[in-house]
């Protein structure tokens, strides 16, 4: 990696670390070149702005997400229905570590965001719009797999994975409201009971 390719990497997943960790208002350009260690100039150099970065910072947490998570359990060879069990608990792990690490659940980035920003920023809104409908996608595969398979009755696929991910996003807020993971591994399973007729 060249030196100026790891200048932005650095920009970026210091940008990641900060704005999960607190906010997207609590964390200013000048913050982030200062954690980085970058001039100004840098910044501007790879960014035009905050949002430019903020929308290649939720990009990098998709990508992992998808990497560590979603594709980890949904293309599992577990059965169809027992992947969004498993997806579960690794989202538990996931968060249960960071509360090791930083003393905090900090929660779903993408819902962070969106809770904080979907009424001040349209093109962040739209790119975390995105990112849940790609996660949607993939959990209605799944469920379409269960079908065919017989282990779910009919239902509308569409709708119960919409349903799923904002069963999954609710429990993400409890758990970082009241700073305990335990939360996420009550009641996170219970998203496979979900039913949308």
């Amino acid at each position: 990696m060249s030196p100026s390719s790891q200048t932005q990497e650095r920009i970026l997943q210091t940008a990641r670390a900060l704005i999960h960790s607190r906010s997207y208002a609590d964390v200013g350009v000048a913050t982030i070149c200062d954690r980085a260690g970058v001039k100004k100039g840098s910044f501007y150099h790879f960014y035009h702005s905050k949002q430019e970065l903020t929308l290649a910072v939720l990009d990098s947490y998709y990508i992992d997400m998808k990497q560590q998570l979603v594709d980890k359990a949904l293309n599992s060879d577990n059965p169809p229905m027992q992947r969004l069990i498993y997806m579960a608990e690794l989202a538990y792990e996931f968060q249960k570590d960071l509360q090791h690490q930083t003393g905090h659940v900090l929660g779903c980035p993408f819902g962070n965001i969106a809770t904080e920003m979907s009424t001040q920023d349209e093109p962040i809104r739209l790119k975390v719009a995105h990112i849940f409908s790609r996660l949607e996608q993939g959990i209605k595969q799944v469920l379409d797999q269960a079908q065919q398979q017989g282990e779910l009755d009919p239902i509308n696929t569409a709708a119960t994975a919409e349903a799923m991910l904002a069963y999954f996003e609710g429990i993400m807020l409890l758990s970082k409201t009241h700073n305990d993971p335990e939360i996420i591994h009550q009641l996170l399973p219970a998203v496979a009971d979900i039913r949308i007729r």
